[in-house]
């Protein structure tokens, strides 16, 4: 199949060799507690993936990056969903070092985090009901040259394996008004656990555990700090993420999508109209996700970009949906039964539903959106 063929391609030019070490383990172990896809992924040089040459990163543009996560995906579903979290948090670093707010200390650690593999895990507000991706997930009360926090992150991709936490938290001023920002974590930090949460098998190989920080210590210079816009907007740090988060998670459930819809082509199951209508389901979920890689690489990034490419993530994920559908019938029962991995896929496949925003929050203010009005989803 043309296009994951080319996102494989792109995989072995940025992460040469990891896809043949994915491909010696079998799928079961890959997405199970304990996988070694993540310490593959650190050894062959993928924390640095997205970050810019300037850092000393691969430099991987949003297309690139939206090729390699597909790649991956394929071969180790929760492995793509795991990184995801990282690259998502590594670009709002470098986002923060190339602007304004930058206190300096982000490009030391966006080059050690290429130079010694470090893996970034997000403690944003995720997997929480009625609360936004940035929303705050700990409580900070000031001390001497820094805070102190408290809270906790559940689920947490990576939770086992990362080196740093990237955790948004509601910083108290004098006057009692609160400042949002995003602390930077050490995973050694004294007060800091990991327990156990995820109880699904699916995507069990991502790591998604519970982090608490109890009464944490977290220097000054370990605060990045963001605000909202006059009419409630997010501000440039938090949007910027927020669409690397929406590109990448997408393509990551493509990729899952796209391991389906090779099957069918490859075992030339269905006729040929079927297997045409199949591949042009998937190539919309394809062609949609690079759009927003395309509009990324455009600089458009702000508050109208955050609208598209969120248009363009539950579009990608209407059409995951069909094409799953449609490949699993045209697999047919014998397939199913014959093997694990069809069902694992399938089921894997439907939880891009999960991530934030659900499609029922983005609802109200998509529509004040499209009227004028900035995209709020504070």
């Amino acid at each position: 199949m043309r296009s994951m063929t080319a996102a494989r391609h792109t995989c072995e030019e940025f992460l040469p060799g990891l896809l043949g070490e994915l491909e010696k383990v079998p799928l079961a172990d890959l997405e199970k507690p304990g996988s070694p896809a993540v310490e593959l992924f650190r050894t062959h040089g993928g924390t640095g993936l997205v970050i810019p040459g300037a850092y000393s990163g691969s430099g991987a543009t949003p297309l690139q990056a939206v090729a390699v996560t597909r790649a991956l995906a394929a071969a180790a579903p929760s492995l793509a969903v795991a990184t995801t979290m990282h690259h998502f948090s590594v670009a709002t670093l470098f986002s923060l070092a190339d602007g304004l707010q930058s206190g300096g200390v982000e490009w030391a650690l966006l080059e050690g985090i290429v130079g010694q593999r470090l893996l970034v895990a997000s403690g944003f507000a995720e997997g929480r009901p009625g609360r936004g991706i940035l929303s705050p997930t700990v409580e900070a009360r000031s001390a001497e040259k820094g805070y102190h926090v408290s809270g906790s992150k559940k689920p947490c991709s990576l939770a086992r394996s990362m080196d740093l936490l990237t955790a948004s938290a509601s910083l108290p001023n004098a006057d009692g008004t609160s400042d949002m920002a995003v602390l930077l974590v050490p995973r050694q930090t004294e007060g800091l656990t990991v327990r156990p949460f995820w109880s699904s098998w699916a995507l069990a190989g991502a790591e998604s555990d519970e982090v608490r920080l109890d009464d944490v210590f977290v220097d000054e210079q370990q605060v990045m700090r963001t605000e909202l816009g006059d009419a409630g907007e997010l501000d440039e740090l938090q949007t910027v993420g927020l669409i690397w988060f929406e590109l990448l998670i997408t393509a990551s459930y493509v990729g899952m999508a796209g391991a389906l819809v090779e099957r069918v082509l490859e075992a030339g199951r269905g006729t040929k109209t079927e297997r045409a209508e199949l591949l042009a389901r998937y190539e919309t979920a394809t062609l949609l996700t690079e759009g927003t890689a395309r509009m990324i690489m455009d600089g458009a990034v702000g508050n109208e970009g955050l609208g598209r490419a969120l248009v363009a993530r539950y579009g990608a994920q209407d059409a995951i949906r069909d094409a799953v559908g449609r490949a699993v019938e045209l697999l047919g029962g014998m397939a199913f039964i014959g093997s694990g991995d069809i069902a694992y896929l399938a089921a894997a496949s439907h939880a891009l539903s999960f991530h934030p925003p659900s499609r029922s929050s983005f609802a109200e203010p998509f529509l004040d959106h499209v009227d004028g009005h900035p995209l709020r989803l504070a």
